[in-house]
């Protein structure tokens, strides 16, 4: 999977698009098929995949975050299964938010530990069972929705509707990740995240196939005498201008801002750059949780960068507060419909 998403994808499609057309349509053929006929292993407690259609961040860890949330609400033990992108780890592990660090785990999972028990693995089958040995009663898997490996009883597809998807071509001349009618066909519903207008065509194709759609926003949390700062801003996820938004819907002044590409590791030369404008600048540093977590741990420049940053956190927040619940419930009754056909 193409790890960075070059601009081009985001915009009409071009001649860089038509020119890798090629390239999209073996790479749409070898997805298409390995999402029809994966062999898929089944555990004994729902499973729910928070995916999206495309390569980037489309607000899939805050609302596995939400999901979570919701069903210690109600009395359960979730777990949350990471492959643990950018960590080096390369064997099943439980992730402890308080002693790892990104550089090992990932930055997602260590926001995710925060939250439930946390498991990272390479094989989600493994990192699954593991969960289950912990005693969790429903997994709630960040991302995968497209090589799963595992029987899903509800996979909820997260379209951010600013950027939809995007050139609407399948890597590497575009976004997406596997042909959309097959990732149609086995999605159970989709999140629609935001206000915007770019995700309305693949919604009504959506709702015409019966599939359900929830709305969701994302909403900061609170930032007391926040307003009017001037700040710069930084961020290495895979949308910065969603952070940007945030920091000004709270109303922060961006006199500088500086984008880094997801999941990135800051070097000591980018983290004085960072402190020395901010300094000759008089700006507030200000950057993302994911980010945070990825200067955790270290000590030097790294630690003195974050302990001077103000960090935003956001969560994920559904039109109608009942949806997360009904997810639950819905994945619970698939599980025992699958475990009933097993039997």
């Amino acid at each position: 999977m193409v790890s960075e998403a070059p601009p081009f994808w985001w915009e009409k499609a071009g001649w860089q698009a038509w020119a890798l057309a090629p390239f999209s349509f073996v790479y749409g053929k070898v997805a298409g098929r390995t999402m029809k006929k994966a062999r898929r292993a089944s555990v004994p407690v729902p499973v729910i995949c928070i995916g999206n259609f495309t390569v980037g961040g489309a607000g899939k860890t805050p609302t596995a975050i939400a999901i979570a949330r919701a069903a210690l609400a109600k009395g359960l033990k979730p777990g949350f299964l990471s492959r643990g992108y950018g960590g080096t780890l390369d064997v099943t592990t439980l992730v402890d938010a308080d002693h790892h660090r990104s550089v090992d785990v990932g930055d997602e999972p260590l926001l995710l530990a925060r939250e439930a028990i946390t498991v990272i693995s390479r094989r989600r089958v493994e990192g699954a069972r593991r969960l289950v040995a912990e005693g969790v009663d429903l997994i709630i898997m960040d991302d995968g929705f497209q090589s799963a490996r595992l029987t899903l009883d509800y996979a909820l597809v997260v379209i951010d509707t600013q950027r939809g998807i995007g050139n609407g071509h399948l890597v590497p001349g575009g976004p997406v990740r596997a042909p959309l009618a097959e990732q149609m066909r086995q999605l159970t519903a989709i999140l629609k995240v935001g206000s915007g207008q770019a995700a309305e065509a693949i919604v009504r194709t959506a709702a015409r196939a019966g599939k359900p759609i929830f709305v969701s926003s994302i909403k900061p949390r609170p930032q007391p005498d926040f307003a009017d700062k001037r700040v710069l801003a930084y961020a290495g996820i895979a949308d910065p201008t969603k952070f940007y938004r945030t920091v000004e819907e709270l109303g922060g002044q961006i006199a500088a801002r500086r984008s880094f590409p997801d999941h990135h590791n800051f070097s000591d030369e980018e983290i004085r750059d960072l402190t020395d404008e901010a300094n000759r600048l008089n700006l507030m540093l200000v950057t993302t949780a994911k980010d945070a977590v990825r200067l955790k741990g270290h000590h030097g420049s790294a630690s003195e960068l974050l302990s001077s940053t103000l960090v935003i956190d956001i969560d994920m927040v559904f039109d109608d507060p009942n949806a997360a619940g009904a997810i639950i419930d819905t994945a619970i009754r698939n599980c025992r419909q699958r475990k009933l056909a097993q039997a």
